[in-house]
């Protein structure tokens, strides 16, 4: 106790009561200068995309609000390798964090990934109303590997860009198409659909289409424009097959050395974070799409669509079980359903960080959907998630 170092009558200090006193006075000083606690993330994102602005904008605000007491260093463009090296890096130590797509973070654990099966989720509705429910149980796999999810992103809803122009599943089984590596279940999953899929790291995406190696790929309208795909890659087919989603997650052990008092403050507001990129992301997607058209992009309408539903009820005969776990495949399907039958709203939105008066969340409305027996049209026209009344 300081107390007992304050002189008293009648009463000295010994030289050994002096040394601990000194200490303990200096011991605020030693906190106060205690070196900040340094995230390192890695991510695919190129660099000044809007998942790069807005991740190292979201790095400033950390420095902001903990006075300089954690940092966050931001390494794009896969300068650190794929989303697999990634992860062994942050096993090693190397980095401490990582912005991956639900296909990376699968070598974590394989339950996020059921958010991008083939024609699981067709609309931004479907998706905020389907995350709204499974949130929080894919964060507790992810934390029971030893991670901590920071903020949930989006990629966006994936379309086939190719060098070839195809309209069905028959005339697309001879493209070579891109396939992650590392994930041999959905390799297998591609294949079960009708697809001849060529497995590479996804740095390799650019190279190999400018070699013929591959020449389709399924990505997000932002991501192919950003990373140039669509210069080779000129025909995109007006087909949502996924909705590609992620997570930034951070290693358990760095985020304790977080100060305890900062950590819900952080958390707050890199959720706020995810939430305005996501938004962000589905009004860019759409701004790409026109963007590429300017520069040469056909759009090539899809047609039988009853062929492209046979294809995904194909491959997910192999993702159920083998990519996602059962239990969580069956129950989003369920949600899903659930929301498809009408009745069921999406949850309205938390105000995004930063957000600018007069900004306002788009919806994604360039690519075909392929409907659904049974499917609501009213849910189907339904308003995007952050734009409903509470």
């Amino acid at each position: 106790m300081l107390t007992d170092c304050l002189p008293r009558r009648g009463r000295s200090l010994s030289v050994p009561s002096l040394l601990l006193c000194a200490l303990a006075l200096l011991a605020p000083a030693r906190s106060a200068l205690a070196a900040p606690v340094e995230i390192k993330l890695g991510t695919l994102a190129p660099k000044g995309s809007a998942w790069d602005v807005l991740i190292k904008e979201m790095g400033q605000k950390w420095d902001e609000l903990s006075g300089g007491r954690v940092k966050l260093k931001v390494f794009p463009g896969g300068v650190l390798g794929n989303e697999s090296d990634m992860i062994r890096k942050m096993r090693t130590g190397m980095i401490n964090a990582a912005a991956l797509t639900a296909v990376g973070l699968h070598d974590i654990t394989p339950e996020p990934q059921v958010i991008s099966v083939p024609l699981m989720i067709e609309s931004y509705d479907e998706l905020d109303y389907v995350m709204s429910r499974v949130q929080g149980d894919l964060e507790s796999s992810i934390t029971a590997k030893g991670y901590v999810v920071l903020a949930w992103s989006e990629v966006g809803f994936v379309n086939f860009f190719s060098t070839r122009s195809f309209t069905t599943v028959d005339t697309a089984k001879d493209a070579k198409l891109f396939a992650w590596e590392g994930d041999p279940g959905a390799v297998e999953a591609w294949k079960a659909g009708g697809f001849k899929p060529v497995v590479l790291a996804s740095t390799d995406i650019v190279p190999s289409l400018q070699t013929g190696l591959i020449d389709t790929v399924a990505t997000a309208p932002l991501y192919a424009l950003t990373a140039r795909i669509h210069n080779k890659a000129n025909k995109m087919l007006d087909l949502r097959w996924a909705v590609l989603n992620g997570a930034t997650v951070v290693k358990k052990e760095t985020w304790d050395q977080v100060p305890e008092e900062l950590r819900p403050k952080l958390l707050e507001l890199s959720h706020a974070y995810g939430r305005r990129l996501a938004l962000d992301v589905r009004k860019q997607n759409e701004e790409a799409i026109a963007t590429m058209k300017q520069q040469g992009l056909q759009i090539i309408k899809a047609e039988d669509p009853k062929g492209w539903r046979d294809a995904a009820a194909r491959a997910n005969q192999v993702v159920r079980g083998k990519v996602v776990p059962v239990a969580i495949y069956d129950r989003v399907q369920k949600i899903r359903d659930e929301f498809r039958a009408g009745g069921a709203t999406a949850p309205a939105a938390a105000p995004p960080a930063g957000n600018q008066p007069g900004q306002s969340p788009a919806s994604h409305t360039t690519g075909n959907q392929i409907s659904h027996p049974g499917a609501n049209p009213a849910a189907a026209k339904a308003p995007a998630h952050g734009s409903r009344k509470k």
